[in-house]
């Protein structure tokens, strides 16, 4: 597990609503309002030191939706394309931070897929995996038998899965507070344009 870096708080009496952060030296900077109430402070602290943590965790990972449609291009050409005799052609690949419920999304439609910030921090293995599963959505658009045993092509997925769902457990530590963890380790059915 990472190390949590130290949080400076710098309250400001000229700031009246808005909380800012960002990364200085080896610090957390988070400006606030100087009469902010100290519960809502904490939280909101807490969700940008998060925030900023996941940004820099993403730059690590590939951030260059260009770099990530290019993986995605390599693990089609490896464990999807030689099963299915066709070639792959993802349009689009990159990092969101607007889905909370699953870990990515994929538009067959239009060849785009959509990874969720979440993930940054993961091993690569995992977000190949996750990958490799939206990809084969421009496949088979659904969660079939046969969409399941193409996904399954990479040789760590069921370790992948498992990884998924113990982060999903440990984090929201029951299914009955998430239910979107129950269906598919919330890999997300693919959406529709």
């Amino acid at each position: 597990m990472t190390e949590q870096p130290r949080v400076v708080i710098r309250r400001s009496q000229r700031r009246r609503r808005t909380i800012s952060a960002r990364r200085e030296g080896d610090a957390i900077l988070v400006m606030v309002p100087a009469g902010m109430d100290p519960g809502t402070e904490q939280h909101q602290v807490d969700a940008l030191v998060e925030k900023v943590l996941r940004k820099e965790a993403r730059s690590r990972l590939a951030a260059d939706p260009a770099e990530l449609t290019a993986r995605a291009r390599l693990l089609a050409a490896r464990y999807i394309e030689p099963v299915t005799g066709s070639r792959l052609s993802p349009r689009r690949v990159r990092w969101v931070s607007n889905q909370d419920h699953r870990w990515a999304s994929c538009t067959p439609d239009t060849g785009e897929i959509r990874l969720s910030d979440r993930m940054a921090g993961f091993p690569s293995w995992v977000v190949d995996h996750v990958l490799i599963h939206e990809l084969c959505h421009l496949v088979h658009p659904d969660h079939s038998p046969q969409f399941r045993a193409l996904a399954m092509a990479h040789p760590r997925a069921e370790e992948a899965e498992g990884f998924l769902a113990g982060w999903s457990w440990a984090t929201h530590r029951s299914t009955a507070e998430h239910p979107a963890l129950d269906d598919d380790l919330a890999l997300g059915e693919p959406a529709r344009s």
